[in-house]
Parts: C-alpha cells; sequence; structure tokens
C-alpha cells in the first residue's frame, strides 16, 4: 500500500500516493488518465518499485480523493504544473535521483507538457495510449449545441473483461459523460502539445495499442511525428485496446517499461522496440 498525504497544486491541495521503494536508484512519476485515479496502476507502482524506482502519483483535481468538480479539467498546463508540484516534492526528498515521467492517455499529454517546458528535469519519458493526437469522434462534439450523453464504455479499455468491470464497480473512478469544459480542454490541448516544439534528445518511449479506441493510433502517430526528438522509441501492441497497462499483455508492457528505464537511466543494455532519429 502507498502512503497518502495531501500536497498544494496548482488550483487546490491534491492528494499524493507515494511507493517507496529501500534503496531507490530512480524515481518515476506517474500521471493517470481522464476519469480514473492514480491508484488503478498500483500493480505497475509494485512492479516499478520491485526494480529499485520510488514512484509517485497524484489524483489529479475532480479525480480519485483529490476535491473539485468530478472529471472536469479547464486546463492541460494546470495538470503539468500539479506534476510540477509532485516532481519538486520527490526531488525534495531524493534529490540525487534522476526522474522518469510515466504518463497514460490525458496523462500522456500532461507528461508531454510537462516535458516540453522541464525537459531539463526528466531523465527519461514514457508515454502509454497518450491522447496526443485527439479523438476525432469524441472532440467533434464540441461543435454540437449539446454535448451527448456519452461516457466512457468499458469495452474500449482492455480485451480483459474484468478490467471494465472494475471500472464500472470503482467508487472512485468516474463514468458519466464528458464535460464540455474537458472536451474543449482536449481540443486546445491537442494543439498545445503541436505547437510546444520537440522532445529534443530527451529518452522517450512511447508504447499504444493497435486497436485504441479512445486515443487512436493515427491520431496519435501523428502527433508523435511532430513533436519526436533524436531518441524517441516506439512500439504498438498488435490487437490491444487503451489501457495497455491493463492490458492482456501488461506483464509485457511493464516489461518493457522496465527494460527502457534500465537503458535510459541505468545504461543497460537492451533497447524497447524500433528507434527513429528525428
Amino acid at each position: 500500500m502507498p502512503q497518502e498525504t495531501q500536497i498544494d497544486g496548482q488550483t487546490m491541495p491534491i492528494t499524493l500516493y507515494r511507493w517507496n521503494a529501500k534503496s531507490p536508484d530512480h524515481i518515476v512519476v506517474l500521471a493517470h488518465g481522464y476519469a480514473e485515479h492514480a491508484r488503478r496502476y498500483d500493480h505497475v507502482a509494485e512492479a516499478l518499485v520491485a526494480n529499485a524506482a520510488v514512484v509517485y502519483a497524484v489524483d489529479y483535481p475532480g479525480h480519485g480523493k483529490t476535491d473539485g468538480v468530478r472529471a472536469l479539467v479547464a486546463d492541460i498546463d494546470d495538470l503539468a504544473a500539479d506534476t510540477e508540484a509532485v516532481v519538486k516534492v520527490a526531488k525534495g526528498e531524493w534529490p540525487e535521483l534522476p526522474v522518469v515521467m510515466l504518463g497514460h492517455s490525458m496523462g500522456g499529454i500532461t507528461a508531454t507538457r510537462y516535458a516540453q517546458n522541464h525537459q531539463s528535469e526528466l531523465m527519461a519519458l514514457v508515454l502509454t495510449g497518450p491522447a496526443i493526437g485527439g479523438n476525432p469522434d469524441l472532440l467533434g462534439m464540441v461543435a454540437l449545441p449539446e454535448i451527448p450523453e456519452v461516457p466512457i464504455d468499458p469495452s474500449w479499455l482492455s480485451r480483459d473483461p474484468e478490467v471494465g468491470r472494475a471500472y464500472v464497480e470503482d467508487p472512485l473512478v468516474y463514468n458519466g459523460p464528458f464535460k464540455r469544459p474537458t472536451l474543449e480542454m482536449f481540443v486546445t490541448a491537442v494543439q498545445q502539445v503541436k505547437e510546444g516544439g520537440s522532445l529534443g534528445e530527451l529518452p522517450t518511449l512511447w508504447l499504444h495499442g493497435e486497436n485504441d479506441p479512445l486515443a487512436p493510433l493515427g491520431p496519435a502517430r501523428e502527433a508523435i511525428d511532430r513533436i519526436r526528438g533524436s531518441a524517441l522509441q516506439e512500439k504498438v501492441y498488435p490487437g490491444a485496446m487503451h489501457e495497455i497497462l491493463n492490458e492482456t499483455n501488461k506483464d509485457e508492457v511493464i516489461g518493457d517499461i522496465i527494460g527502457f528505464i534500465a537503458t535510459a537511466v541505468k545504461g543497460g543494455p537492451k533497447a524497447v522496440g524500433s528507434t527513429h532519429p528525428a
């Protein structure tokens, strides 16, 4: 079980979780996705801890145990500022350790925006199913006079039906429809990432599900190609849906992340997937 506390965020106090390792040699800051919360990634944090990481994550405002209107996000850079607060806490406690950022879905946009603005603070970046390219079907609803009552379909998350069932039954997950300001935020955030600059020499691992219906592969690839730096690696998992960290091959995905960290941070011998220089 992680330690739980409160820290000051950009707009309000936010709930912080810390998974401690006995002798860590790096920090991982984890950014969760829309409508969910950090504790859905306990299994990821535990695997990272077993490989010498100390892991930090927050529930963003309106998510999980943090106050705020449920699943209402007005500005992705507010979440990036909250993430910056997490990095400051982590570096305050472990000043000598390098920082890796891991962002999923909306957290992938958050992590990308943080990296675009604070590249020198990171040793490496991992993006899983990042929503940086948007979703034309979902974001197109912004143009409608009324937003349809369309919540996230749990079958979009994983080929494992248990993942969808647990998602629906989790009291800390928001299962309602999208709010207009949140959809507008996603539209703006995609443009902010597009205009935010290259990831430069930052070692970056992009992982995506081939059949991701929430953050479709095509738009995500276009976005990645616009910001890719000189040290990007990528891997697409055949048949996988949106939550590759909760997919039927999640052990493979988590193993690929740990292998990448070993290469990027610890000087390990093996890269993950394919490398595409700028």
